[in-house]
C-alpha cells in the first residue's frame, strides 16, 4: 500500500508535468528565495485569522454603524409548517389553486405561505451591511497592497519578465506576503461563503474561488508568481468599489450609490473584460511560447484563465443588467438577489466579482 502511494506522489509530482524540460525540483535547492509548496500551508492559519477579524469587524463597526443609519434587522420567521405545501416548494410547484384544496386552505392563505416561505432564513438588511462593509475594508486594503507591492516590479511594466529565465524567479518578500494574504482571503471566502447570504450565482461564485485557488496553487508550486501577482493585481481593481457602492445603498446614500457603481463599472469592464484577456491571457499564451519550453500544468494554468474570463463575461451581462435596470428606474437593484422572485427586502447591488473572485 506504501509503495503504490508512493508511486502515485511520485508520478504526481513528476518535474516533467510541472516543470519545463529539463529542470528538476532539486534546481531550486541551490539558493534561498524559491517559491517552496510548504509556503502554501501558511494560508490555512491566516484564513482563520481573517474569519475571526471578520467577526469582530463587523461587530464592533458595521453593526454598530448600521444601527446609527437606521438600517432595519428584520428577521423572517418560516411558516406554521405544513407538509404539503412544503413539498409543493421544494418542487417549486405554484398550481395554488389545487394546493388549496389539497392543503385545506384558501388561495390567498396559500400565497400568503409562500411568500413567507421564501423569505425565511433570509439574512436582514443589516446583516448585508455588515457583510458587505467587511468586504469592503478587506478589498480595499487588498487594492492599496497590491499597487504598493507590484509598482516597482519590472513585470508589471514588462510582462516578458514572467518569462526571462523562467522558472528561476526568486520571490521578493513582499510579494510572498501579498500571495499568502490573497490565498488566505480567498480560502476565507471559499469557506464563508456556505453560510453569507445566499445568490443565484452562488455556484459560479464558488466555481471562481475554486479556479482562483487552483490558479495561485498551481502558480506558486511551478514559479509563475509573476505573473500569478499580475492576476491578483488585476482582480483588486474593482471590488472595492462595488461593495462601497453596496454599503451606500442599504445606507439610503442614493448619490454615493451611483457615483461608486459607475466607477464600479468601468473599471470592472475595463480590467476584466479589457485588460485580463489583451494583457494576462496574451502573455501566457503568445509571450510565454517565445521564451519557454510548454509542459502540461502550463496549459492547465492557461485553462484556468479561461474559465475564469468565461467567468467575468457571465458576471459582466449581470452588471449590464444591473445598469440597464437602473438607468429605466432610476434604482440600482440586484440583478441576483438571494432568491428568484424580487421583493423590496431583497433590493441589493450585484456583489458580481469577486473575487470577482
Amino acid at each position: 500500500m506504501m509503495n503504490m502511494l508512493a508511486s502515485v506522489s511520485e508520478s504526481f509530482w513528476s518535474p516533467a508535468i510541472w516543470l519545463p524540460p529539463n529542470i528538476t525540483w532539486a534546481s531550486f535547492d541551490s539558493e534561498p528565495g524559491y517559491a517552496q509548496f510548504y509556503d502554501l500551508a501558511y494560508p490555512f492559519p491566516l484564513a482563520i485569522v481573517l474569519i475571526a477579524v471578520r467577526f469582530m469587524v463587523e461587530r464592533a463597526i458595521f453593526r454598530p454603524l448600521g444601527k446609527s443609519l437606521n438600517i432595519k434587522d428584520t428577521t423572517y420567521r418560516k411558516p406554521e409548517a405544513n407538509s404539503v405545501l412544503e413539498l409543493a416548494f421544494v418542487a417549486r410547484q405554484k398550481d395554488y389553486q389545487a394546493l388549496s384544496k389539497e392543503a385545506g386552505l384558501t388561495e390567498r392563505q396559500v400565497e400568503r405561505w409562500f411568500r413567507q416561505r421564501q423569505m425565511a432564513g433570509r439574512p436582514s438588511p443589516l446583516s448585508k451591511f455588515t457583510e458587505t462593509g467587511w468586504r469592503w475594508i478587506f478589498y480595499l486594503s487588498l487594492h492599496m497592497v497590491s499597487v504598493w507591492v507590484m509598482w516597482s516590479k519590472p513585470w508589471v511594466w514588462n510582462t516578458f519578465y514572467c518569462w526571462y529565465d523562467y522558472p528561476f524567479h526568486v520571490v521578493d518578500p513582499a510579494v510572498w506576503w501579498h500571495y499568502m494574504w490573497e490565498l488566505a482571503f480567498y480560502w476565507s471566502l471559499f469557506i464563508s461563503q456556505f453560510f453569507d447570504a445566499k445568490r443565484k450565482d452562488f455556484w459560479e461564485m464558488f466555481i471562481h474561488h475554486v479556479a482562483t485557488l487552483a490558479l495561485l496553487i498551481l502558480s506558486w508550486t511551478n514559479h509563475m508568481h509573476r505573473m500569478g501577482s499580475l492576476v491578483l493585481l488585476v482582480h483588486d481593481f474593482a471590488d472595492h468599489w462595488l461593495e462601497l457602492a453596496k454599503l451606500a445603498r442599504y445606507a439610503n446614500f442614493k448619490m454615493c450609490c451611483d457615483i461608486s457603481f459607475v466607477v464600479f463599472l468601468v473599471t470592472w469592464s475595463y480590467t476584466r473584460i479589457g485588460v485580463f484577456p489583451t494583457w494576462i491571457i496574451y502573455s501566457t499564451t503568445i509571450e510565454a511560447a517565445q521564451l519557454v519550453q510548454m509542459f502540461p500544468v502550463y496549459y492547465i494554468f492557461n485553462c484556468l484563465l479561461s474559465i475564469l474570463l468565461v467567468l467575468h463575461i457571465i458576471w459582466f451581462y449581470y452588471i449590464a443588467k444591473v445598469a440597464y435596470k437602473s438607468l429605466i428606474s432610476g434604482k440600482t437593484d440586484d440583478s441576483r438577489s438571494d432568491s428568484d422572485s424580487d421583493d423590496e427586502d431583497s433590493g441589493d447591488l450585484s456583489s458580481d466579482n469577486k473575487k470577482l473572485k
